[in-house]
């Protein structure tokens, strides 16, 4: 009993770690069409922000509540002077966040180097749950991952601001013709899509090496996710974290880390040629 609580944890860690990293990305590839290749290097900034905070020997927490003010701002200023005039050519997007992507991750370089650095130790220990011990910070994931997810639906379906992104998505020029100012919808779109990346990739720090490339992988499984779940649903966000983190944690039970997650890239590959609208498929919304 005890190996299938654990990888049934595990596969609950895993799904928690993937939609926090995949629901920024939802948010820009899935509803406003923009393919940012920099959503990996976004991930990385919160990451650094709680090894700066660790490394100037503050506490962890200080680096986790800046990094979305401080990824939210440099989306902010991506999405004005780069993403912008893109909204009409998502094409381009693909070349100018490539090129975003490579500027952040040598200006990370000249400001900490190549080197690996650590964030520190948020929670530590381990908690019993169903009468086996578990890392406590693995289950805060968990609930954090619950609580972000919940936000974000509420945002996106029970507010004013989710209703204007909603507009501009079915119909740009009628949402402007009834008084949505959809530049600032989109600005704003893109700023708490960039500051909620940046918020994953600092709860996630703890449990990472950080250096300046480690958003690359996580940036190519935030896409298998988003494409899995379907792409333009929230909703489908979850349902291919699950999709991918439940695979991947059952297959590791048998197989080495490295195979299991080739084998869920082939899997996801093959599911994407069956089912290509993804899980939850249906129109975009």
């Amino acid at each position: 009993m005890e190996p299938v609580v654990i990888q049934l944890l595990n596969g609950l860690s895993i799904a928690s770690i993937l939609i926090m990293v995949s629901l920024g990305l939802a948010v820009i590839f899935g509803m406003l069409g923009i393919i940012n290749l920099a959503h990996g290097e976004f991930f990385m900034l919160g990451a650094y922000c709680v090894a700066t905070a660790t490394a100037w020997g503050l506490s962890p927490w200080w680096g986790i509540a800046a990094a979305p003010i401080v990824v939210g701002l440099v989306g902010m200023a991506a999405q004005q002077t780069i993403i912008k005039p893109l909204y009409r050519r998502p094409l381009d997007t693909l070349l100018a966040t490539w090129g975003l992507s490579i500027v952040i991750r040598q200006v990370v370089r000249l400001i900490y180097g190549s080197g690996q650095m650590m964030a520190g130790s948020l929670i530590t220990g381990s908690t019993s749950l169903f009468g086996f011990s578990y890392p406590t910070y693995r289950l805060f994931i968990i609930l954090v991952t619950v609580a972000i997810v919940a936000l974000t639906f509420l945002l996106y379906f029970r507010s004013d601001f989710g209703l204007r992104i909603r507009m501009v998505i079915a119909n740009r020029s009628m949402a402007g013709a009834l008084g949505v100012n959809t530049q600032s919808t989109d600005l704003w779109a893109f700023t708490v899509a960039a500051a909620m990346v940046g918020f994953a990739g600092a709860i996630m720090s703890p449990l990472i090496v950080i250096n300046p490339d480690m958003g690359l992988a996580y940036l190519s499984r935030a896409f298998i996710v988003v494409i899995i779940g379907g792409i333009g649903h929230l909703y489908g966000v979850v349902a291919g974290g699950v999709a991918i983190g439940g695979t991947e944690a059952a297959l590791s039970f048998y197989l080495r880390p490295v195979v299991a997650q080739i084998l869920v890239v082939f899997i996801a590959v093959v599911l994407i040629r069956i089912r290509p609208q993804g899980l939850t498929g249906g129109p975009r919304g």
